[in-house]
C-alpha cells in the first residue's frame, strides 16, 4: 500500500468520524429545533406547515399564574438545593478522595445512591418517610417547603460528589505540600490552591444540580404541598387540559434560562474545562 492511498484512507476515516459525530449531535438538537420553531406557531392546534408565525403564546404564560408560581417555586427550590448541594457535596468528596477509613466504599455508594434509584421510587419513599416523621413529632413537614427542599437536596447531592471528586482523582497534592511548606495553614491552603483548581468541578456540579433540581418531576409529584407546584407540575396539569404550542414556548423560555447560566459560568469557568 502507498504512502498516498494511506493518506486517503486517514482521511476517508477522519470525514466518517466526523460525519458520524455530526449526525448524532444533529439527532440529539433536532427536538430542541423542533421544540423552538413550535413556539412560534400562530394556530392553536399545531399542523405542518404552520399558518405563519406569532408570539402569542409567549404571551399567554404571563397571563397563565400558575406558570409564573412555578417559575418562581422551582428555581428558589433548585437554587436552595444547589447551594446545600455544594455545601454537603465538595466536604463530602473531599473527604473521600483524601482519606482512608472503614466504610468509605459503603459511604460513596450511600451518597450516589440517589442516582440509580427511580425517581417514583425515591418520591414515594420520601413521602412515606415525611408522613411518619409527622405523626411521630406532630411537626408540620408534609408537603412543606422544607420537605421539598430537602428532597430536591438528596438528588444533588450525588452530583456534587461525582464531579468534585473526578476533579479531584487529577490533583496533584505536591501543590498543597509547596503552599505549607511556605508557610500557609491548612484553611489558606484550601481556600487559595485547592479550591480554584477543583473550581471546574464545582462549576459543573453546580449547573447539573441546579438542572437537575429545576426540570424534576417524578419525585416533586409527592412532596409539594397543597396549593403549591412547581414549573415542571404546572406543565403536565396544563397538558391534561389543552395542548397548544404554549408549553414549546415554557420549554424554550426553560432553554434559555440554562443556555443564559451557561454563559455567565463561562466568564468565570471555560466550560471547554467544565465539560
Amino acid at each position: 500500500m502507498t504512502s498516498h492511498s494511506i493518506v486517503d484512507s486517514r482521511r476517508l476515516g477522519r470525514w466518517a468520524l466526523n460525519g458520524a459525530a455530526g449526525a448524532v449531535l444533529g439527532f440529539v438538537l433536532l427536538p430542541l429545533f423542533f421544540v423552538t420553531w413550535l413556539a412560534f406557531f400562530r394556530q392553536e392546534i399545531p399542523s405542518f406547515p404552520p399558518d405563519g408565525y406569532s408570539l402569542r403564546w409567549f404571551a399567554s404564560i404571563w397571563n397563565n399564574p400558575k406558570f409564573f408560581d412555578g417559575f418562581l417555586l422551582s428555581l428558589q427550590v433548585a437554587v436552595t438545593a444547589m447551594v446545600v448541594g455544594l455545601v454537603i457535596g465538595v466536604p463530602a468528596a473531599l473527604c473521600i478522595a483524601r482519606f482512608r477509613f472503614v466504610g468509605r466504599e459503603a459511604l460513596n455508594s450511600l451518597l450516589l445512591l440517589p442516582l440509580v434509584v427511580p425517581g417514583i421510587v425515591l418520591g414515594t419513599s420520601i413521602y412515606v418517610f415525611h408522613v411518619e416523621v409527622t405523626i411521630w413529632t406532630e411537626l408540620p413537614i408534609l408537603g412543606s417547603i422544607a420537605g421539598l427542599v430537602a428532597g430536591h437536596i438528596l438528588i444533588v447531592i450525588p452530583w456534587c460528589v461525582r464531579l468534585v471528586t473526578a476533579s479531584l482523582a487529577g490533583f496533584d497534592r505536591s501543590i498543597e505540600e509547596a503552599a505549607q511548606n511556605l508557610g500557609a495553614t491548612p484553611v489558606r491552603t484550601f481556600f487559595r490552591v485547592t479550591l480554584p483548581t477543583i473550581r471546574p468541578g464545582i462549576v459543573a456540579a453546580a449547573l447539573f444540580g441546579f438542572v437537575v433540581s429545576f426540570g424534576n418531576l417524578e419525585m416533586t409529584l409527592f412532596l409539594v404541598g397543597a396549593g403549591r407546584t412547581t414549573l415542571p407540575i404546572a406543565i403536565l396539569q396544563y397538558l391534561e387540559w389543552k395542548i397548544d404550542p404554549t408549553i414549546a414556548a415554557v420549554s424554550v423560555l426553560q432553554i434559555g434560562l440554562i443556555a443564559g447560566a451557561m454563559i455567565v459560568t463561562d466568564r468565570f469557568v471555560k466550560l471547554s474545562r467544565v465539560v
